[in-house]
């Protein structure tokens, strides 16, 4: 009996296939990474607490920021101490209830202090600070 034997091919590669599939993925990752909502742009370091837990993402907090030159802001937004009391009145009731505070670790005391007071006086009642998890 003779069989046949037949010269196998090398399997040929579709570069231009590949090509769009890596565009493609190129562009949603490039999307994707835009609509991601940044925090303000406010270097701060946390202080850290044995008792942190992570806030569900579900919120939408207005964040009011000390960093370590007790500059404060509101979203991103430099405030004085006598405009953040106006500026969070003015806010929308769900954002001013969902208020929280995120001060640098070596921010003075007599600026959180300041904040906090500025805050209670616009009637925000319920203030959670950020903290980050001790390693």
């Amino acid at each position: 009996m003779n069989f046949i034997v037949r010269k196998r091919r090398a399997p040929t590669i579709i570069i231009v296939s590949l090509v769009d599939i890596l565009i493609i993925l190129l562009i949603f990752f490039v999307v994707s990474t835009t609509f991601k909502k940044d925090q303000p742009e406010v270097q701060i370091n946390l202080p850290e607490s044995k008792t942190a837990t992570n806030a569900p993402a579900e919120l939408e907090h207005a964040i009011v920021s000390v960093d370590q030159n007790d500059e404060i802001k509101l979203d991103g937004r430099t405030l004085g101490v006598d405009e953040l009391e106006a500026a969070v009145r003015n806010l929308p009731p769900t954002r001013k209830s969902s208020l929280a505070l995120q001060a640098d670790k070596k921010a003075s005391f007599g600026a959180i202090v300041k904040v906090m007071d500025a805050l209670k006086l616009a009637g925000v009642r319920n203030l959670p600070a950020f903290t980050r998890q001790e390693k």
